[in-house]
């Protein structure tokens, strides 16, 4: 049961809902470019690196490899620049605040939208900043709307893994697009109208966000928004008599982001170095290189099972697109295993942390499991099976990314929330550029059978299973050392 801490509950919901809906439009729309792929054909984008081959018997056939190495090319690029850029973004976030960042992204977005209406065949390589820009500005309306887990303390884990959860749904927002176009929608209105939702992002930024952040844990009376500034007076008044430095009236909103006080806080650095955030990386980009490689040669790898039937590869792009939406119904389910601990009473002497650490074991397994069985189905040249292949794909990345930021909420100290998530996001994208020289492999070397890229991709799979056994092995020693007669504190 999803509880507001504090007072002003309308506002509040009002906040959740509204950042629900902007993730679940907008945020994501980059990951559902198989769909938009099918209509940039149909407008004959790329189409000059078409040509015709010699066939048998006389007959020619077009091979289009060139073109489908653009859009692959374009997809890489954009998933790339959306996880590294959050590197800086990051520290944007935790220097700045949310209104800085999100104006920023707003702009990206707005930019890239535009870009796109005003593109065509005959300037098909605006597609590259225009995807480009529309990935990252989406991924810091995630990273700004995360936040909004702090105002539910109890379901803190849910509300992001739900966030997360509405940013793969928004994939289908490109089906949308796809499906309009089919009915006479042309790409041109569409992105305009996309352009023209900047002001309801706007509206959000000015009146149901802070300026900064929203702290963990809530302190008492805190507000945010368009009547921020006047409440906060009065508790200005009452935290200055008490700390003797909060001078300004709208203090509630600028407290430091979480700041620990009662303990040493670790630096960024330590925090950077430790074997937690080093396996979760491993854990991040193994898992996330499968996707983007998977939706990145979906197109071609539709052409060929079908033996480029259109109607079929539109029947498949329509379904996996489809299942995207389901993304939003998959990630709280990850928010409520790691949750689930969460108003029951502990054993004595274990922290909160360390119970939530113990909950994200089950959760961590859980999601590398999900990634070898979706890989494995996607290695099987079945045509039919694919469709439980997207199912396994959709609930797959609604884990990873719910349960990244998630895990790095739970372990590390929340005035490096923005820091962490980006350096993490910003090195397996760097990793996940891995996938356009297998596209270029698969396309040339192995004559177009991406087999054997698939069982080594799955195999490498494997490794994800490490971050889990570590997370657990740690808990273990805790319990173990609490047993001790002289045993230390637990962290």
């Amino acid at each position: 049961m999803l509880r507001c801490e504090g007072g002003a509950g309308p506002r509040r919901w009002l906040t959740l809902v509204t950042g629900l809906l902007e993730c679940l439009c907008f945020a994501g729309a980059v990951f559902g470019w198989a769909s938009l792929v099918f209509v940039l054909k149909t407008e004959g984008y790329f189409s000059s690196l078409c040509v015709n081959i010699p066939g048998v018997n006389g007959m020619q056939f077009l091979d289009c490899s060139g073109q489908d190495e653009q859009f692959s090319l374009i997809f890489t690029i954009a998933s790339f620049m959306t996880n590294f850029l959050l590197l800086p973004n990051g520290f944007l976030f935790d220097r700045f605040g949310t209104m800085a960042v999100r104006l920023l992204g707003i702009s990206l977005y707005t930019t890239g939208a535009l870009l796109v209406a005003f593109s065509s065949s005959a300037l098909s390589s605006l597609l590259f900043p225009a995807l480009s820009f529309i990935a990252v500005g989406g991924i810091l309306f995630l990273v700004t709307n995360m936040q909004i887990g702090n105002l539910f303390g109890s379901a803190r884990s849910t509300i992001i893994t739900l966030h997360n959860g509405a940013f793969d749904s928004s994939s289908a927002l490109f089906l949308i697009i796809k499906l309009l176009f089919e009915v006479g929608i042309s790409l041109r209105a569409s992105f305009l109208f996309l352009a023209a939702c900047g002001i309801i992002h706007l509206a959000r930024t000015f009146l149901l966000l802070p300026r900064t952040h929203i702290p963990y844990p809530l302190p008492e009376g805190y507000t945010y928004g368009m009547k921020s500034r006047g409440q906060a007076k009065t508790f200005s008044s009452e935290q200055a008599a008490a700390n003797g430095n909060m001078q300004r009236d709208d203090v509630t909103e600028e407290m430091p982001f979480n700041k620990e006080s009662a303990e040493k806080v670790a630096t960024f650095w330590e925090c950077f170095l430790s074997k937690f955030f080093l396996w979760h990386l491993v854990w991040l980009s193994v898992m996330q290189l499968r996707h983007y490689l998977f939706i990145g040669t979906l197109n071609p790898m539709l052409q060929r099972l079908t033996q480029g039937e259109p109607s079929l590869v539109s029947t498949y792009t329509n379904a996996f697109a489809v299942t995207q939406l389901c993304g939003v119904l998959c990630a709280p389910w990850n928010g409520l295993i790691m949750d689930r601990h969460k108003g029951k009473p502990r054993t004595p002497g274990v922290s909160e942390k360390e119970a939530d650490l113990r909950a994200s074991v089950l959760s961590l397994t859980l999601t590398a499991l999900q990634c070898v069985l979706f890989s494995i189905c996607a290695s099987t040249p079945f045509l039919p099976l694919q469709y439980l292949t997207f199912i396994l794909q959709v609930l797959n990345r609604s884990f990873l990314y719910g349960g990244h930021a998630a895990f790095i909420s739970i372990v590390f100290p929340p005035c490096h929330f923005g820091k962490l998530y980006g350096m993490a996001m910003a090195l397996s994208a760097v990793v996940s550029l891995l996938q356009y020289p297998c596209f270029i492999l698969v396309k040339g070397v192995l004559g177009g059978d991406p087999l054997y890229v698939n069982i080594a991709l799955t195999l490498l799979s494997l490794l994800a299973f490490i971050h889990p056994g570590c997370v657990y092995l740690h808990c273990r020693g805790l319990a173990a050392r609490r047993g001790k007669p002289k045993d230390s504190p637990s962290s």
